[in-house]
């Protein structure tokens, strides 16, 4: 018998509704923040339990085979020399950006002091900073972003996966922004625009790219 059959049946609200459909298979905790880490690309089991700090490994195991069962996930094996096993989002599951997105959205309003219990990974601005981005017109490329946790890199305008990544951006990218982790903040919440940021100096802006002289210029 398969690995994903010996699972047990996934938990319903038995509701013929497709938002409690939805939930039947995102709604368990971590499920969408292990999606979270996977739209920035294949990620090794490691990597991911590292990235989710108060996650158990039971859970995370158990998460992942629920994900691969619902075809939101899929594990593979990379060729030598890495020769290690990713997870990494099907297509079905990459649809979840917007979704990620709009409640990444709606729930930018309870982003304010960070509590002293809080962990923070830099790479978690990511999506809230590539939807301040995407308003741009005509924005796209890769951008490199500096907080004082870390990097990460953005990927504007593209449709695919990776949607971003941990640590500097694997190529030049179109632009490089620095900022402080309260800026990055205020503009995830809606609260400062990008453009705004850049000209009041709390974004600096540098790079060759037609993305980073869009951010200078305007």
């Amino acid at each position: 018998m398969s690995r994903l059959r010996r699972m047990s049946p996934r938990r319903s609200y038995e509701q013929y509704c497709s938002t409690a459909r939805a939930l039947d298979v995102v709604g368990d905790r971590w499920t969408l923040l292990i999606v979270r880490e996977l739209l920035a690309g294949p990620r090794r089991y490691t990597d991911l339990h590292a990235d989710l700090p108060g996650v158990s490994t039971d859970v995370l195991a158990s998460r992942l085979k629920d994900m691969e069962r619902d075809g939101l996930a899929t594990r593979r094996r990379l060729p030598p020399p890495g020769a290690v096993y990713v997870y990494e989002l099907t297509a079905r599951g990459r649809k979840l950006l917007p979704v990620l997105q709009a409640l990444g959205e709606w729930g930018a309003p309870e982003l304010t002091e960070r509590r002293p219990t809080d962990a923070v990974r830099a790479h978690w601005f990511a999506l809230p900073l590539l939807r301040g981005l995407e308003d741009l017109s005509g924005g796209e490329g890769l951008v490199e972003v500096r907080l004082e946790e870390g990097e990460f890199h953005l990927y504007v305008g593209a449709d695919g996966i990776p949607v971003y990544g941990a640590g500097p951006a694997p190529e030049e990218p179109d632009a490089r922004l620095a900022m402080d982790t309260g800026t990055c903040a205020a503009v995830g919440r809606g609260d400062l625009g990008v453009l705004d940021a850049v000209r009041d100096g709390r974004i600096e802006v540098t790079g060759d790219g037609t993305l980073a002289k869009a951010l200078r210029e305007a």
